[in-house]
């Protein structure tokens, strides 16, 4: 999926933001916000990372969160093959299936609680595309930033279907880092967690967190509170680093699903734009470059983004720069 809104502008962001009125030191609530990722039927999605409020939650700099989608109508995620630089891309499902396919020669499906992690590096192009058995779509997909050590790092695909762990009330899928007593063997670059939980009705759980790490919440359906405040659906709640542990309590009569995202504080400055992370403007504009010009000519020499075998779109073409040079992000 990529970074490209109805017009490619870059968001400056201030550290911390500011939060709700009425919320508990420490806590911040960002609100989503609509985007159509193009075209007349555009796919929409709910945007709480990044934006003005909050830049990173960790190393995660990016959350789109869609659906439920019917794709007859929608016409479902079309993503032609496109480049990336810099991060991580976490797709995770709650219906329906997607077709991924990368310049590595990848081709994998991922469906629901099953995760597809591809690692960016120094450059890798891709698409994605849900299948003609999905009716419904819906899910989160999500980008980490690779730290300034490891962003040149190999470009790679690992596919991880996490086991389900029981809990007083529901069950949560570790996709990554550790929580509830479960590790995911997926390989990160910087300390992070990621999980799927699911609570029923009147159940509240304690989860036990690193107390280094900054953590987000966002509901996908039912009534939750977070250590006690309220947790909006589509919203991203966010705890500043301190907490030894985060309470999830359903306070509806619906079963409540959520995802748990976390990790040490980047402490880096990162220029984000399209679907390119450099440290500032000029490796931006040289991955745009590097991009066209591979896209343009079939025999452009390594090392490139290389091709997407067996997709019948052609490579997205990269938007033009904005006008003024893009600053980075604390």
């Amino acid at each position: 999926m990529t970074n490209l809104e109805a017009v490619a502008t870059e968001r400056v962001c201030t550290p911390g933001g500011e939060s709700a009125a009425g919320l508990p030191t420490g806590f911040e609530l960002l609100e989503p916000r609509d985007v159509p990722l193009g075209g007349i039927r555009a796919m929409s999605v709910r945007r709480t990372l990044p934006q003005r409020a909050r830049s990173f939650v960790g190393a995660w700099c990016f959350l789109d969160h869609y659906g439920p989608d019917d794709v007859a109508v929608t016409g479902g995620m079309r993503v032609p093959p496109h480049p990336h630089t810099g991060l991580q891309t976490v797709s995770w499902l709650f219906s329906g299936e997607i077709e991924h396919r990368d310049s590595l020669g990848t081709h994998c499906l991922v469906r629901p609680g099953e995760m597809n992690l591809m690692t960016a590096g120094r450059g890798i192009s891709h698409s994605e595309d849900s299948t003609a058995a999905t009716t419904v779509l819906h899910g989160v997909q999500l980008w980490t930033v690779l730290p300034e050590a490891d962003r040149g790092a190999a470009p790679a695909f690992e596919h991880h279907v996490p086991p389900v762990v029981p809990l007083d009330g529901g069950e949560a899928r570790v996709f990554l880092g550790t929580l509830a007593g479960s590790t995911s063997p997926v390989r990160t670059f910087s300390p992070l967690v990621g999980a799927e939980v699911r609570l029923r009705p009147g159940a509240s759980h304690a989860f036990p967190v690193d107390p280094a790490f900054e953590h987000a919440v966002l509901v996908d359906s039912g009534a939750l509170t977070v250590d006690g405040v309220d947790a909006p659906v589509s919203h991203l709640l966010y705890r500043e680093p301190g907490a030894t542990s985060l309470t999830l309590t359903v306070t509806g009569d619906v079963e409540a699903r959520v995802l748990l995202i976390g990790g040490l504080p980047l402490g880096e400055q990162i220029v984000m734009w399209w679907n390119f992370i450099g440290r500032d403007h000029d490796e931006v504009v040289a991955a745009r470059a590097r991009w066209q010009a591979e896209i343009g000519d079939p025999d452009a020499p390594a090392p490139g983004f290389g091709r997407v075998e067996g997709h019948p779109a052609a490579p997205l073409p990269a938007p033009p720069m904005p006008e003024l040079r893009l600053r980075p992000r604390a």
